[in-house]
Protein backbone atom coordinates (compact mmCIF):
# COMPACT_ATOMS: atom_id res chain seq x y z
CA UNK A 1 0.00 0.00 0.00
CA UNK A 2 1.24 3.25 -1.08
CA UNK A 3 1.68 5.97 1.78
CA UNK A 4 -0.98 8.56 2.27
CA UNK A 5 1.67 10.70 4.21
CA UNK A 6 5.44 11.57 3.79
CA UNK A 7 7.25 12.91 6.83
CA UNK A 8 10.41 15.01 5.10
CA UNK A 9 13.30 15.46 7.47
CA UNK A 10 15.09 18.61 7.47
CA UNK A 11 17.77 20.82 8.67
CA UNK A 12 15.63 24.06 10.49
CA UNK A 13 17.37 26.95 8.57
CA UNK A 14 15.63 29.27 6.30
CA UNK A 15 17.06 27.64 3.16
CA UNK A 16 16.77 23.97 4.49
CA UNK A 17 12.94 24.65 5.01
CA UNK A 18 12.22 26.39 1.49
CA UNK A 19 13.61 23.20 0.04
CA UNK A 20 11.69 21.05 1.55
CA UNK A 21 9.03 22.72 1.27
CA UNK A 22 9.74 23.12 -2.59
CA UNK A 23 9.84 19.41 -2.71
CA UNK A 24 6.96 19.02 -0.38
CA UNK A 25 4.73 20.99 -2.93
CA UNK A 26 6.44 18.58 -5.70
CA UNK A 27 5.24 15.44 -4.10
CA UNK A 28 1.82 16.92 -3.53
CA UNK A 29 1.37 18.17 -7.13
CA UNK A 30 1.96 14.38 -8.49
CA UNK A 31 -0.90 13.26 -5.79
CA UNK A 32 -3.75 15.39 -4.79
CA UNK A 33 -4.20 12.63 -1.95
CA UNK A 34 -0.89 13.16 -0.54
CA UNK A 35 -0.26 14.21 2.95
CA UNK A 36 3.43 15.67 3.55
CA UNK A 37 4.88 16.85 6.52
CA UNK A 38 7.90 18.73 7.60
CA UNK A 39 10.25 17.23 10.44
CA UNK A 40 12.92 20.03 11.47
CA UNK A 41 16.02 19.03 13.24
CA UNK A 42 18.75 20.99 14.29
CA UNK A 43 22.01 19.19 13.41
CA UNK A 44 24.91 18.91 14.84
CA UNK A 45 26.75 20.61 11.84
CA UNK A 46 24.33 23.75 12.59
CA UNK A 47 24.98 23.45 16.66
CA UNK A 48 28.23 24.04 16.19
CA UNK A 49 29.55 27.37 14.15
CA UNK A 50 32.31 28.62 16.09
CA UNK A 51 34.49 26.37 14.57
CA UNK A 52 35.53 25.84 10.87
CA UNK A 53 33.67 23.09 9.35
CA UNK A 54 36.76 20.91 8.53
CA UNK A 55 37.87 20.97 11.53
CA UNK A 56 34.51 19.38 13.27
CA UNK A 57 33.93 16.45 10.74
CA UNK A 58 32.89 17.65 7.15
CA UNK A 59 29.34 18.32 5.88
CA UNK A 60 28.32 14.79 6.54
CA UNK A 61 27.50 16.35 10.55
CA UNK A 62 24.33 18.17 8.39
CA UNK A 63 23.19 15.19 7.51
CA UNK A 64 23.63 12.14 10.12
CA UNK A 65 20.86 13.39 12.31
CA UNK A 66 18.63 13.31 9.42
CA UNK A 67 19.88 9.79 8.49
CA UNK A 68 19.01 8.80 12.34
CA UNK A 69 15.44 9.93 12.20
CA UNK A 70 14.74 8.12 9.30
CA UNK A 71 15.90 4.50 10.74
CA UNK A 72 14.21 5.36 13.16
CA UNK A 73 10.92 5.77 11.91
CA UNK A 74 10.58 9.65 12.70
CA UNK A 75 11.32 10.45 9.14
CA UNK A 76 10.16 8.67 5.55
CA UNK A 77 13.19 10.89 3.26
CA UNK A 78 15.66 14.01 3.92
CA UNK A 79 16.15 16.46 1.87
CA UNK A 80 19.66 17.91 1.45
CA UNK A 81 21.55 20.59 -0.67
CA UNK A 82 23.65 18.33 -2.89
CA UNK A 83 27.17 19.69 -1.74
CA UNK A 84 26.58 18.13 1.78
CA UNK A 85 26.38 15.09 0.92
CA UNK A 86 29.30 12.96 1.01
CA UNK A 87 30.76 10.78 -1.33
CA UNK A 88 29.56 7.42 -0.16
CA UNK A 89 26.09 7.11 2.03
CA UNK A 90 26.03 4.68 4.84
CA UNK A 91 24.43 1.12 4.45
CA UNK A 92 21.08 0.86 4.22
CA UNK A 93 20.41 4.47 2.47
CA UNK A 94 20.70 5.95 -0.99
CA UNK A 95 20.00 8.85 -3.03
CA UNK A 96 16.89 8.43 -4.82
CA UNK A 97 15.88 11.69 -6.45
CA UNK A 98 17.85 14.57 -7.76
CA UNK A 99 15.91 17.91 -8.52
CA UNK A 100 16.82 20.35 -11.38
CA UNK A 101 20.12 22.82 -10.61
CA UNK A 102 19.75 25.75 -9.88
CA UNK A 103 22.26 28.12 -10.94
CA UNK A 104 25.38 26.43 -9.39
CA UNK A 105 27.81 29.93 -9.33
CA UNK A 106 29.18 31.09 -6.11
CA UNK A 107 28.54 35.24 -5.63
CA UNK A 108 30.72 37.44 -4.18
CA UNK A 109 28.63 40.12 -1.76
CA UNK A 110 29.90 43.76 -1.03
CA UNK A 111 28.35 46.79 -0.55
CA UNK A 112 29.83 47.75 -4.40
CA UNK A 113 28.48 44.47 -6.00
CA UNK A 114 32.15 43.82 -7.93
CA UNK A 115 34.16 41.45 -8.38
CA UNK A 116 37.24 40.18 -6.84
CA UNK A 117 39.83 42.08 -8.45
CA UNK A 118 37.86 44.99 -6.85
CA UNK A 119 38.55 44.33 -3.32
CA UNK A 120 40.69 47.15 -2.18
CA UNK A 121 43.87 45.75 -1.16
CA UNK A 122 44.14 43.13 2.00
CA UNK A 123 40.42 43.22 2.07
CA UNK A 124 38.77 40.57 4.47
CA UNK A 125 36.53 38.36 2.75
CA UNK A 126 34.33 35.74 4.65
CA UNK A 127 33.93 32.22 3.64
CA UNK A 128 33.48 28.99 5.50
CA UNK A 129 34.76 26.82 2.51
CA UNK A 130 38.10 25.82 1.92
CA UNK A 131 37.92 25.85 -1.72
CA UNK A 132 36.21 29.30 -2.05
CA UNK A 133 39.29 30.20 0.19
CA UNK A 134 42.00 28.69 -2.41
CA UNK A 135 40.66 29.89 -5.45
CA UNK A 136 40.32 33.78 -3.50
CA UNK A 137 43.85 33.30 -3.04
CA UNK A 138 44.73 32.50 -6.43
CA UNK A 139 43.45 35.34 -7.70
CA UNK A 140 43.92 37.19 -4.90
CA UNK A 141 46.78 36.43 -2.18
CA UNK A 142 46.85 39.93 -0.47
CA UNK A 143 43.25 39.07 0.75
CA UNK A 144 42.46 38.12 4.51
CA UNK A 145 40.32 35.77 4.15
CA UNK A 146 38.94 34.60 7.79
CA UNK A 147 36.06 31.87 8.60
CA UNK A 148 32.33 32.64 8.43
CA UNK A 149 29.84 30.16 9.95
CA UNK A 150 26.28 30.36 10.43
CA UNK A 151 23.03 30.43 8.18
CA UNK A 152 22.48 32.56 5.22
CA UNK A 153 21.09 35.69 7.14
CA UNK A 154 23.90 35.38 9.87
CA UNK A 155 26.54 35.57 7.51
CA UNK A 156 24.62 39.05 6.06
CA UNK A 157 24.23 40.28 8.92
CA UNK A 158 28.24 40.03 9.73
CA UNK A 159 28.62 41.63 6.64
CA UNK A 160 26.38 44.47 6.92
CA UNK A 161 27.83 44.90 10.52
CA UNK A 162 31.27 45.40 9.10
CA UNK A 163 32.97 42.05 9.87
CA UNK A 164 33.79 41.63 6.54
CA UNK A 165 34.44 43.90 3.57
CA UNK A 166 32.89 40.99 1.28
CA UNK A 167 31.70 37.49 1.88
CA UNK A 168 31.17 34.67 -0.66
CA UNK A 169 27.91 32.89 -1.12
CA UNK A 170 25.91 30.16 -3.49
CA UNK A 171 24.18 31.56 -5.56
CA UNK A 172 21.37 28.94 -5.42
CA UNK A 173 20.34 29.38 -2.05
CA UNK A 174 20.78 33.44 -2.49
CA UNK A 175 17.90 32.76 -5.27
CA UNK A 176 15.95 30.57 -3.42
CA UNK A 177 15.48 33.43 -0.43
CA UNK A 178 15.00 36.09 -2.94
CA UNK A 179 18.17 37.83 -1.34
CA UNK A 180 19.87 38.24 -4.76
CA UNK A 181 20.15 41.91 -5.06
CA UNK A 182 22.63 44.87 -6.47
CA UNK A 183 25.54 43.98 -3.78
CA UNK A 184 25.83 40.63 -5.36
CA UNK A 185 28.18 39.72 -8.11
CA UNK A 186 27.84 36.43 -9.21
CA UNK A 187 31.40 35.02 -10.00
CA UNK A 188 31.89 32.92 -13.63
CA UNK A 189 32.82 29.47 -12.96
CA UNK A 190 35.80 30.10 -14.49
CA UNK A 191 36.82 32.64 -11.87
CA UNK A 192 34.99 30.23 -9.41
CA UNK A 193 34.77 26.69 -9.82
CA UNK A 194 31.88 25.46 -7.61
CA UNK A 195 31.38 23.15 -5.33
CA UNK A 196 30.66 19.34 -6.29
CA UNK A 197 26.65 19.02 -6.65
CA UNK A 198 26.17 22.87 -6.15
CA UNK A 199 22.54 23.99 -7.12
CA UNK A 200 21.45 21.18 -6.80
CA UNK A 201 18.92 19.44 -4.20
CA UNK A 202 18.87 15.75 -3.20
CA UNK A 203 16.07 13.21 -2.13
CA UNK A 204 17.71 10.41 0.54
CA UNK A 205 15.87 7.68 1.05
CA UNK A 206 15.76 4.05 3.23
CA UNK A 207 16.91 1.72 0.51
CA UNK A 208 14.55 -0.59 1.21
CA UNK A 209 11.55 1.27 0.47
CA UNK A 210 11.02 0.47 -2.98
CA UNK A 211 7.90 2.43 -3.29
CA UNK A 212 9.10 5.54 -2.14
CA UNK A 213 12.10 5.50 -4.49
CA UNK A 214 9.36 5.03 -7.39
CA UNK A 215 7.28 8.10 -6.32
CA UNK A 216 10.42 10.12 -5.84
CA UNK A 217 12.17 8.84 -9.11
CA UNK A 218 9.05 11.18 -10.96
CA UNK A 219 11.19 14.13 -9.54
CA UNK A 220 13.81 13.25 -11.26
CA UNK A 221 15.99 15.63 -13.86
CA UNK A 222 18.22 13.64 -15.76
CA UNK A 223 20.34 16.69 -17.22
CA UNK A 224 21.22 17.61 -13.51
CA UNK A 225 21.70 13.90 -13.00
CA UNK A 226 24.19 13.40 -14.98
CA UNK A 227 26.25 16.74 -14.58
CA UNK A 228 26.20 15.60 -10.15
CA UNK A 229 27.05 12.05 -11.34
CA UNK A 230 30.22 13.26 -13.08
CA UNK A 231 30.97 15.48 -10.66
CA UNK A 232 30.37 13.11 -7.49
CA UNK A 233 32.28 10.18 -9.56
CA UNK A 234 35.10 13.11 -9.47
CA UNK A 235 35.21 13.37 -5.51
CA UNK A 236 34.86 10.03 -4.71
CA UNK A 237 37.73 9.04 -6.83
CA UNK A 238 39.92 11.76 -5.18
CA UNK A 239 38.59 10.97 -1.64
CA UNK A 240 36.99 14.10 -1.50
CA UNK A 241 36.60 15.63 1.91
CA UNK A 242 35.41 18.94 3.66
CA UNK A 243 39.84 18.75 5.19
CA UNK A 244 40.73 20.05 1.09
CA UNK A 245 39.98 22.64 -1.43
CA UNK A 246 37.96 20.21 -4.44
CA UNK A 247 35.55 22.01 -7.40
CA UNK A 248 33.99 20.55 -9.94
CA UNK A 249 31.45 21.61 -12.22
CA UNK A 250 29.52 19.67 -15.59
CA UNK A 251 27.83 21.04 -18.27
CA UNK A 252 25.81 19.67 -21.18
CA UNK A 253 25.83 20.89 -24.86
CA UNK A 254 23.98 19.27 -26.89
CA UNK A 255 24.83 15.53 -26.57
CA UNK A 256 28.38 16.19 -25.21
CA UNK A 257 28.99 16.20 -21.45
CA UNK A 258 32.06 18.09 -19.75
CA UNK A 259 33.36 18.49 -16.78
CA UNK A 260 35.88 20.48 -15.15
CA UNK A 261 37.90 19.50 -12.12
CA UNK A 262 40.04 21.25 -9.56
CA UNK A 263 42.73 20.25 -6.31
CA UNK A 264 44.35 23.27 -4.74
CA UNK A 265 46.37 24.07 -1.42
CA UNK A 266 44.56 26.60 0.74
CA UNK A 267 47.02 29.06 0.41
CA UNK A 268 45.97 28.58 -3.62
CA UNK A 269 49.58 28.27 -4.89
CA UNK A 270 49.62 24.75 -5.90
CA UNK A 271 46.37 24.09 -7.97
CA UNK A 272 45.56 21.18 -10.40
CA UNK A 273 43.44 21.35 -13.03
CA UNK A 274 41.81 19.08 -15.29
CA UNK A 275 38.80 18.83 -17.82
CA UNK A 276 37.49 16.21 -19.70
CA UNK A 277 34.36 15.43 -22.19
CA UNK A 278 32.40 12.47 -23.66
CA UNK A 279 28.99 11.49 -23.89
CA UNK A 280 26.09 12.26 -21.37
CA UNK A 281 25.93 8.74 -20.61
CA UNK A 282 29.27 8.44 -19.79
CA UNK A 283 28.78 10.70 -16.96
CA UNK A 284 30.55 8.43 -13.86
CA UNK A 285 33.37 7.41 -15.85
CA UNK A 286 33.81 10.81 -17.47
CA UNK A 287 34.29 12.04 -13.47
CA UNK A 288 36.73 9.21 -13.08
CA UNK A 289 38.89 10.20 -15.93
CA UNK A 290 39.33 13.88 -14.37
CA UNK A 291 39.91 12.79 -10.95
CA UNK A 292 42.56 10.18 -11.89
CA UNK A 293 43.80 13.08 -14.23
CA UNK A 294 44.53 15.55 -11.60
CA UNK A 295 45.98 12.44 -9.06
CA UNK A 296 48.60 11.95 -11.59
CA UNK A 297 49.25 15.54 -12.40
CA UNK A 298 50.03 16.69 -8.81
CA UNK A 299 46.49 16.21 -6.84
CA UNK A 300 47.70 13.45 -4.89
CA UNK A 301 51.03 15.27 -3.31
CA UNK A 302 48.18 18.09 -2.27
CA UNK A 303 45.94 15.79 -0.82
CA UNK A 304 48.55 13.94 1.57
CA UNK A 305 50.10 17.18 2.43
CA UNK A 306 46.15 18.35 3.51
CA UNK A 307 44.92 15.16 4.85
CA UNK A 308 48.05 12.84 6.07
CA UNK A 309 45.03 10.10 7.76
CA UNK A 310 43.61 9.63 4.06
Amino acid sequence: MVATTLRIATRASALALWQSRHVAARLSALDAGLEVELVPIKTQGDRIIDRPLAAIGGKGLFIKELEIAMSEGRADLAVHSMKDVPAELPDGFVLATILEREDPRDVLVCASGSGIDALPAGARVGTSSLRRRSQLLMRRPDLEVRDLRGNVPTRLKRLHDGDFAAIVLAAAGLRRLELLDGDCHCLPVEEMLPAVGQGAIGIECRADDAQLRERLAMLDHAGTVARVTAERAMNACLGGSCQVPIAGHARIESDTLTLDGLVAGVDGVQVVRQTASGPVEDAAAIGREVGAAMLAGGAARILAELDPDR
